[in-house]
Parts: structure tokens; sequence; C-alpha cells
């Protein structure tokens, strides 16, 4: 990612040195533009400079919340937050938000963040169609579904670590729960922390491409890999990639979930 500008927002001074000198070590052609500590600040700035390829932003400034600066002053470049909270997620995402990094940042955190700025950078390009895009993405993460025909929701917000992101439901495999804690797991492997119910999913995930197997799982199509009989009417189902535990479909869903497969 060549000559990338940016600015970080951030009343910590440690913290923005240490955020400096790793995008310095990720890309040794980003350039810190400014160093802002607070909400007048940046708001003063931002209305008076070109806009940077990428802000770096805490939302517990010194002054209150960054929140602010989005009403105040036309932000319309990728923001990657970074805040010692976990609580502000959903509302990252009501703005131009890309990433959203816990505190104390790692570097390979911030380096994925930029790779994804990277694949992203050409919805930025048209600043409005930017804006649009994002209200789209939190109305799905917040309310799921509009009201209408055939609409469902495509994205789900993910933890891992100390980031906190959306992914496509094309790239999941499934969703269970496993002791009070709900995960998705995608189709290349890997799993995720969810904080949404098993219920909650169900009910806003497309029905022809999700299943509600069990309590503890939703099966999407594409994970199917066999189906067997099981004892008492009951069908055993393997997934893949193989979770921990068996999917077993009960006797009064059997028929239904035969179905759902195109029998």
């Amino acid at each position: 990612m060549n000559n990338l500008s940016v600015v970080i927002i951030e009343d910590e001074a440690l913290a923005a040195r240490r955020l400096g000198k790793m995008l310095a070590d990720i890309d040794p052609s980003a350039r810190v533009v400014a160093v802002l500590d607070s909400i007048e600040a940046s708001v003063a700035w931002l209305a008076a400079n070109p806009r940077p390829a990428l802000i770096l932003m805490d939302i517990e400034l010194v002054d209150g919340q960054s929140f602010e600066i989005f009403d105040r002053v036309a932000v319309d470049c990728p923001v990657i937050f970074t805040t010692a909270y976990d609580e502000y997620a959903i509302r990252a995402f009501k703005v131009n938000s890309v990433d959203y990094l816990l505190k104390p940042v790692a570097e390979n955190d911030l380096r994925q963040s930029l790779e994804k700025l990277g694949r992203l950078r050409g919805l930025f390009a048209e600043p409005d169609h930017a804006r649009l895009q994002v209200a789209a993405l939190l109305r799905e993460l917040t309310e799921g579904p509009k009201a209408g025909p055939a609409t469902y929701r495509d994205r789900i917000l993910v933890k891992q670590g100390q980031r906190l992101f959306p992914i496509t439901t094309a790239e999941v495999a499934y969703f269970c729960t496993r002791e009070k804690l709900n995960y998705v797991r995608s189709r290349d492997g890997r799993q995720y922390l969810v904080d949404y119910s098993l219920d909650e999913l169900e009910k806003s995930l497309d029905p022809r491409q999700f299943f509600r197997a069990n309590r503890q799982f939703i099966a999407g199509f594409g994970a199917v890999e066999r189906v067997s009989l099981y004892f008492n009417g009951k069908l055993k189902v393997v997934l893949n990639p193989v979770p921990e535990e068996d999917v077993v479909i009960s006797r009064d869903k059997a028929a239904e979930f035969r179905q759902w497969l195109g029998e």
C-alpha cells in the first residue's frame, strides 16, 4: 500500500508513538501527517486539510468521545478504531470504520487491518457510495433483515482476539454453541466468537442456506458432507470442517431436514 497518509487521533502520547512505529514497521511508505489529541483539534485539522488515506482513532479522548467528530465535520476516509473498550463496536460501524482494535494494539492485528483496508480501498474511492455501504452494513449488524421478501442477513460481526470485524454469511460453514459461548466456523476452518444467540441468528439467516439442526448447531448448506441414519429415526450429519461434537437431527426434524437438502 504505497504512500499511505495517516492521521492518528489519540490522547495518549505513548500510544500514538507506538502506533506510528508499528505503521512504519508494517509499511515504510506510510506517513503520519498529523497526531491529534482531542475532538476540537481533530475537527479543526480535518476541516482545513485534504482527507488522509486513513485515520487511526481512539474513542475516549480528553474532551469526549471521538464519535462527536463525525457530527461536526465530514469524515469520508476509512477509520480504524483503537480503544480499550469493546462496547462501542456496533456504534463504530455507523461511520467509515473498516476495523476495531482493542488496546494494547498488537502489530499483527494492525497489519491485518491494513491488509483489509487495501481490499476495501475501492469502496472509499467514492465517499457517498462508501457511506451508503457502511450504513447498510450497520443495519444488517444491528437490526437483522429488513422487511420484505427474501431479504436476510449477509454479514456477521465476529471477534478474534482483540479485533472485531464483519464476515459474510457466504464464508460460514456453521454456527454452534459450546459452554455458554456462541461461535461461527468458517469454511476455511477458522473459528470466531459471536455475540448473537443461535435463536437470533436463526431468525435472520436465509432458511435456504442455513438449517437449525438442534439446540447447539445451525448448519450451512455447503458444509453438509454426508448424512447417515441414526437410532430411533434420527439422522447424524457430518459437517466440514468437522465440529467437536456430533451433529444429530431429531426424529421430529428429520423429514424437514431431508426436504431442506433437496430430497
